[in-house]
């Protein structure tokens, strides 16, 4: 069981934090959690530079801003989540910093970002503050699909991929994808992805695949069996994050369950492939 009682939504009021508000009613129709809005609002100094306006004038202006976005958020999708358990607040410092530090001090099971946006969520890479959350926060991030032509409401939630290097993030991966599968009721498959040998007419290299997959196949049946799925399972060889997105695309999954690696070491809590898949996954993903 994955306890899910608080959801925490960063929102810059753009498409794509009301698509992330569409996903967490969806999930809150099924595990009831309380789901907090969380407006920040970056120092004034970050968005106006270097500025004449004296020091008085300078403050009520930023009271205004924070009255007016506190209004604004008030009125948010208000009848899409109407019934649920809804918090709003918002708050002023770095967006990424804040938005990790809420959900360490609230012990938030989720955070749910868009990885597009305007004003503090800038249209590269992932977005500035997307990233620094995905590589900071210690619970799983929920991130929607990174392609500009994504639809911005969410299907039907009837099949969800988990994809695993084997290491020792697997499980908790897993284990989110299992309960995200149960809680939809929808069907789950495990991926994992081998490293690919060059093309050559060598039975040695033959015997190294089929080596290298029963072994892969070993290590999965044995991970199901730790965690209690009972997920279809999918073998691929290639690079990791065109195979996982590639896969992602061929069996229409609604989401994607990767890990993020562990926290020790120079690459911090988020790998290059996970980089890679949030970029190019045609469906959200649940970084763990």
């Amino acid at each position: 069981m994955v306890p899910l009682a608080r959801i925490l939504l960063p929102v810059d009021f753009s498409e794509r934090s009301v698509g992330a508000v569409h996903w967490a009613q969806r999930l809150a129709q099924r595990c009831s959690p309380e789901i907090i809005l969380l407006h920040v609002l970056a120092p004034m100094q970050y968005r106006l530079g270097d500025t004449e306006m004296g020091g008085v004038m300078l403050g009520d202006l930023y009271r205004a801003q924070l009255e007016s976005l506190a209004a604004e958020l008030d009125q948010f999708q208000q009848a899409e989540l109407a019934g649920c358990n809804v918090r709003r607040l918002v708050i002023d410092g770095d967006p990424a910093f804040r938005i990790v530090e809420f959900a360490h001090q609230e012990r938030v099971d989720l955070i749910m970002m868009p990885t597009h946006g305007h004003g503090p969520f800038r249209r590269f890479l992932l977005g500035s503050i997307t990233a620094k959350v995905l590589h900071d926060a210690e619970c799983p991030v929920w991130t929607g699909v990174h392609i500009a032509e994504a639809a911005t409401r969410p299907v039907e939630l009837s099949h969800v991929l988990c994809a695993v290097d084997l290491g020792p993030q697997s499980e908790r991966a897993l284990k989110w994808a299992d309960w995200l599968s149960r809680t939809f009721e929808a069907r789950l498959t495990l991926l994992h992805v081998t490293p690919t040998c060059a093309q050559t007419q060598d039975h040695a290299d033959d015997a190294w695949r089929a080596k290298l997959r029963a072994t892969a196949e070993q290590a999965l049946a044995a991970l199901q069996a730790k965690v209690g799925s009972q997920a279809d399972v999918m073998l691929q060889a290639g690079d990791p994050a065109k195979a996982i997105c590639a896969a992602s695309s061929q069996t229409r999954a609604c989401a994607l369950v990767i890990a993020r690696g562990s926290a020790a070491g120079g690459f911090g809590r988020l790998r290059t492939n996970a980089y890679a898949i949030i970029r190019q996954s045609p469906c959200p993903v649940v970084s763990v």
